[in-house]
């Protein structure tokens, strides 16, 4: 086990900045997952920390080594990909030994190590099949067991359960989640599931345009999100926007005038903000309901979205670009057209300014936010 440490970390391809002054501390037996949109620079720093690819600037450090120039084999890491990268023609066994078989470790302490990694993932009965008799879990394991053998000091996931189906996914983060307690090794994962992100994660890095947003627990970026980008990424569905400006400004609450006259009070102080500053009013679908008697807001029923347990409803209003979406109980009866009245959170309020920046006071020094003023 060791932590990780980098520090302005910067990659380019040809003329395109992919990561652009990356730093990053992982402490030693962490688990922390990189999130965002395709072609953010997620997968490329990983492939970074691997030695897979070279930095142009910064320096990475496992443990008290400076690793930038590094080859892989020397970094004491092991990465496992999306395409599970498994040789079609060796067993379960010959995959998950050929590791330390290439390092000179000795037959005896190969087999234990390989016979204790398939007995903790499931694989003793699959040992002797190749890859093509086994199903995409089972390959997935396979793969987990082969980086798991090597003992590294920090496992690299790259987007390891994305060709599964929905139920192997959960099956699989379930496993996942289980080695790291057993293992107590760090993990370095990247994904683009929201769902293993925020279950997995002991701390969330949100990657946007080479830039590191924001990193957190999730429930820190869940409900203190340093900026729009960040409101708007983490959850699913994704927070609401609605358009307005600043009617007041008091000390413990704002009042937020939305594009239709309506009026919102927001329970928390939102800068010096003058009366007329443009803002963002952000909330979360299950802070919105109907009913009340404040803070409500004249919508049209747009499409509702059965889940059995819940719906999710979105609605039509003139504050918003794209619809309102509300979660209702799983037997809600609105259908389109409809005209629906709903309330919104004055305790769960967002506002953002117009360079995208949350302006509520935030009650935790601990957030880590942008690196960069790039918004």
């Amino acid at each position: 086990m060791a932590s990780l440490t980098l520090r302005n970390i910067h990659k380019s391809f040809g003329n395109t900045a992919v990561l652009s002054g990356v730093d990053l501390d992982v402490t030693d037996g962490e688990f922390v997952v990189i999130v965002g949109p395709s072609g953010c620079g997620k997968s490329t720093l990983l492939r970074t920390i691997a030695g897979l690819e070279d930095i142009d600037e910064g320096k990475i450090k496992i443990g008290e080594t400076d690793v930038s120039m590094l080859p892989p084999s020397e970094r004491g890491i092991a990465m496992v990909f999306q395409s599970y990268a498994l040789y079609p023609h060796m067993t379960v066994y010959e995959n998950m030994s050929f590791g330390m078989k290439i390092a000179g470790a000795p037959a005896g302490k190969i087999d234990q190590a390989v016979r204790a990694a398939a007995d903790t993932l499931g694989l003793t009965a699959l040992l002797q099949r190749k890859p093509k008799e086994l199903s995409g879990g089972q390959r997935q394991r396979t793969a987990i067991g082969r980086a798991t053998v090597r003992r590294p000091k920090i496992f690299l996931f790259d987007e390891p359960l994305s060709n599964l189906d929905a139920s192997l996914r959960v099956k699989m983060r379930h496993e996942i989640a289980r080695l790291h307690d057993m293992l107590e090794t760090t993990i370095i994962y990247v994904t683009h599931d929201q769902v293993e992100a925020m279950t997995l994660a002991d701390r969330i890095v949100v990657l946007r345009d080479g830039f590191v947003e924001q990193t957190g627990s999730p429930n820190e970026l869940y409900n203190y999100p340093a900026n729009r980008f960040v409101a708007g990424f983490i959850g699913s569905p994704a927070m609401n926007f609605l358009v307005g400006s600043v009617a007041e400004s008091l000390p413990d609450k704002t009042i937020v005038r939305l594009e239709s006259g309506t009026t919102i009070q927001v329970n928390a102080r939102a800068g010096e903000l003058s009366p007329d500053s443009p803002v963002t009013l952000g909330i979360r679908p299950e802070h919105v309901a109907t009913g009340g008697d404040h803070n409500l807001v004249e919508t049209e029923v747009k499409f509702v979205e059965p889940l059995g347990s819940h719906s999710y409803v979105y609605l039509e209003t003139p504050d918003a670009d794209e619809p309102l979406i509300f979660r209702a109980s799983g037997d809600f009866r609105g259908a389109k057209g409809d005209k629906l009245t709903v309330g919104i959170s004055a305790d769960h309020c967002h506002l953002f300014g117009t360079d995208g920046r949350e302006l509520r006071q935030k009650p935790s020094d601990n957030i880590t936010t942008s690196q960069g003023d790039h918004l």
